[in-house]
């Protein structure tokens, strides 16, 4: 099996922006969180929350992303539970989710960008600044973060089976947990 160390290093091989390896940390960060508290392999859940998006930058489209990256994760040896999870984050791949660990990756991936973006507005530039009312009011101004799907994070709960409240709450929480090194901390 690939380790975390191991997906760090294709993530990084593959992504080059700042912005983008931070992303995949902060759905990690989420992600891992609802393996420990779902009983599920955090190691295991954290590599399919590292990969989902490392190939956005050589596939940037619904075409390519992520279905032309998966042969890649194949070739390096990431298993087939991982690689199905990547492939189920994106509705447009047809593959349905089934397993805790990819309803938790779908339902952490857009709400991890969304917060990441609030954060960045809040006046310290601060995931402690941000809770439950601020992301649901944030949710509302189709203006702000308008590549986020507010339909995905609403899905993402429910499919999850957690409260819409519930899910981003956790999600700030377990985002402020890692808030140094996902560059969150602020100037607090």
């Amino acid at each position: 099996m690939v380790d975390r160390e191991q997906a760090w290093s294709i993530l990084c091989e593959f992504t080059k922006s700042e912005g983008l390896r931070k992303h995949a940390l902060a759905v990690e960060t989420c992600v891992t969180a609802y393996a420990r508290k779902l009983g599920g392999e955090a190691e295991r859940w954290s590599v399919a929350a590292l990969l989902h998006d490392f190939d956005w930058e050589i596939h940037p489209t619904l075409e390519g992303h992520p279905q032309k990256g998966e042969p890649i994760l194949a070739e390096r040896g990431v298993d087939e539970e991982i690689r199905r999870a990547v492939l189920s984050h994106a509705d447009h791949t047809g593959v349905a989710r089934q397993s805790p660990l990819e309803k938790a990756l779908y339902a952490c991936d857009e709400l991890a960008g969304f917060i990441t973006a609030i954060s960045y507005v809040k006046p310290r530039r601060s995931v402690f600044e941000v809770d439950v009312a601020s992301v649901k009011k944030k949710m509302k101004d189709k203006a702000f973060a308008r590549s986020v799907n507010r339909e995905d994070i609403v899905n993402g709960a429910l499919e999850l089976g957690v409260p819409l409240d519930d899910h981003i709450d956790f999600c700030v929480q377990a985002m402020q947990a890692r808030a140094e090194e996902l560059g969150l901390k602020g100037g607090l």
